[in-house]
């Protein structure tokens, strides 16, 4: 049974984003394309031994589980984080300096993707350890660097992140595990945080928590937040000692059942040690560099967990005869295949549009990721940030909801089947629910949207978004059959800009919660326009290649017919949302 669609993979990377062009970038000159290609098929190798075979025992037999003030986890889940730091799949895109391999983060993105396809709660571990080591080593002394990074990306220690605490929720603003400064240059840490990803498990050695605190004295507010390195057991000499941190418990979930969700208590005892990573005071600044890795991530996820739900919703109804079309009224006819009913066909088609498009923008966001860390020109970094950030939450928001909505899609085609325990359609649909939570819920995704990114820089990255989706639209117009198509996506572009001009007259006038109440909606807006733009850039592609024989005539085909059906059944959503968000009368109060 295949979970991933390798070929779309390598379209989306090698053809629609030209992958390779990152690779003139000094930073990755040792690599080229073959290499590069060996290490996705690599990746997609041991996924298929390794991790895909045990995605539902880890759900249904040996879930992360709390006992005796540690947390229980499958075998397998030691077994992947070795091979991950061997092969460099947690610290690949790090620095040579720091143990790194320089890859581009676009190609540890998608053997990401990859893994979390086989096997999303195994692969979790992954993606937290690879966060927090390069946060370390970003911001972190070289004695901090060298006593925690090699062993996180050897994956013999867990890298974690460590803000939620039970008062605040996603409220930073209102946590209070407090830092007590020593005369030992540590700082002695007390408090509780929930809901701590990868927490504690039986697969690591070690557990690197990276702490969101305050300092005492610190100013209130996000303003006086400070961020620490707190292992679970401090290194000392060629000896691992106590820190005074105790797993109090797991939290049994929906789904994601073999990624262990733990609660923190520091410093019961008074000897939780924790070093300041950077400057005091920046904690949250320097947090949202993972934060929004983190984010980028989830979405990635989000996709790829649909991909595997599409991947065996598609093979059951190319198996499962059941009922006739409704032209044929003779009873005695054999019941064709269900992927022959229209209905089907649509709920298969929106779920391989929600997907291709979701993964289409991972890899324009990991893209820039990688212009702005190591293209030579400035100017040329700074526009890459800037369509990165406004690119983030969307990214997270419609991969999240829409992936969502694409699994259920999944279990609805294997109809009262997708809903029993004998298919995994109702796992990837408990797995992927987290998602629109993980990282800053939907809500908060969109708040930044509206609220921030749209707004900063007096529009600035607003402005480059639209003119990047409308250099795309002329572009298309060079193919008679996309012109109807780049005409909707101008169409729609217009309307976005005209919702965002009514919207920013609220800002202006100091009504911000009339601006930001319906934020979500802006964003449903948004990520439908975002993804017409990544349609119409696949659909273009797909007709200029398909002379090229890198892949068969009808995979290229069947992309443009997948553009078409997004502009036909996904896009006129667009304009209920400007509706709703255009109408001048408030309901909330």
């Amino acid at each position: 049974m295949e979970y991933v669609h390798f070929p779309t993979l390598q379209f989306l990377l090698r053809e629609v984003h030209q992958f390779s062009t990152l690779l003139q970038l000094p930073r990755y000159a040792h690599l080229d394309e073959a290499s590069t290609d060996l290490m996705m098929q690599a990746a997609k190798d041991y996924a298929d031994k390794a991790m895909f075979p045990f995605f539902r025992e880890m759900d249904e037999q040996q879930p992360a589980r709390w006992e005796n003030g540690r947390v229980l986890t499958h075998p397998q889940i030691e077994k992947i984080l070795h091979a991950a730091g061997e092969n460099g799949w947690i610290g690949g895109r790090d620095d040579f300096e720091n143990g790194g391999m320089q890859l581009p983060e676009t190609l540890h993105a998608f053997i990401h993707i990859i893994f979390e396809a086989a096997n999303n709660a195994a692969q979790g571990y992954l993606g937290l350890s690879a966060g927090a080591a390069r946060l370390i080593s970003t911001f972190g002394t070289r004695d901090l660097i060298d006593a925690y990074v090699p062993n996180i990306y050897a994956g013999k220690w867990q890298g974690t992140m460590a803000l939620t605490e039970p008062q605040a929720g996603s409220a930073l603003t209102d946590i209070t595990t407090a830092a007590y400064p020593t005369e030992y240059g540590y700082f002695h840490i007390k408090g509780q945080k929930i809901f701590i990803s990868a927490g504690d498990h039986a697969g690591a050695e070690n557990f690197v928590h990276l702490t969101l605190a305050r300092i005492e004295g610190a100013p209130a507010g996000v303003k006086g937040i400070s961020l620490f390195v707190v292992p679970r057991l401090r290194p000392n000499g060629n000896t691992l000692e106590y820190n005074d941190i105790q797993t109090a418990g797991d939290f049994q979930k929906l789904g994601q059942r073999g990624y262990s969700t733990t609660h923190l208590v520091y410093g019961e005892h008074d000897d939780c040690r924790g070093w300041l990573l950077g400057e005091p005071n920046k904690g949250l600044n320097y947090m949202f560099q993972m934060m929004n890795e983190a984010r980028i991530g989830v979405g990635h996820s989000a996709a790829a967990v649909a991909m595997a739900a599409y991947m065996h919703a598609h093979q059951y109804a190319q198996e499962r005869p059941q009922g006739r079309l409704p032209g044929n009224r003779d009873p005695l006819t054999p019941p064709v295949l269900i992927i022959r009913h229209a209905d089907v066909q649509r709920m298969l088609l929106t779920q391989q549009c929600i997907i291709e498009a979701s993964l289409s923008l991972a890899a324009e966001c990991s893209i820039l990721t990688d212009l702005h860390l190591a293209h030579p020109d400035e100017q040329e970094r700074a526009q890459a940030l800037r369509l990165l950030e406004i690119l983030t939450p969307v990214m997270k928001a419609y991969a999240t909801e829409q992936g969502i909505r694409s699994v259920s899609l999944g279990l609805q085609v294997l109809g009262g089947y997708g809903y029993t325990i004998d298919f995994p359609l109702q796992q990837y649909y408990r797995d992927i629910r987290i998602m629109a939570i993980y990282e800053g819920t939907t809500g908060i995704q969109s708040l930044d949207l509206l609220g921030r990114k749209v707004l900063m820089e007096n529009g600035a990255a607003f402005k480059l978004l639209l003119s990047k989706m409308l250099e795309t639209a002329e572009s298309a117009t060079q193919h008679s059959s996309l012109a109807p198509y780049s005409d909707l996506l101008k169409q729609e572009i217009k309307r976005l800009e005209q919702v965002t001009k009514s919207l920013a007259a609220f800002a202006l006038a100091g009504q911000t919660e009339r601006f930001t109440a319906d934020a979500t909606v802006y964003m449903e807006m948004t990520g439908l326009v975002v993804m017409a733009w990544q349609w119409l850039k696949i659909g273009q592609v797909a007709l200029e290649e398909q002379a090229s024989g890198r892949f068969p005539a009808d995979f290229y085909q069947e992309k443009v017919r997948c553009m078409r059906f997004f502009y036909r059944h996904e896009l006129p959503h667009a304009a209920a949302c400007a509706h709703t968000l255009l109408d001048p009368e408030p309901l909330y109060e």
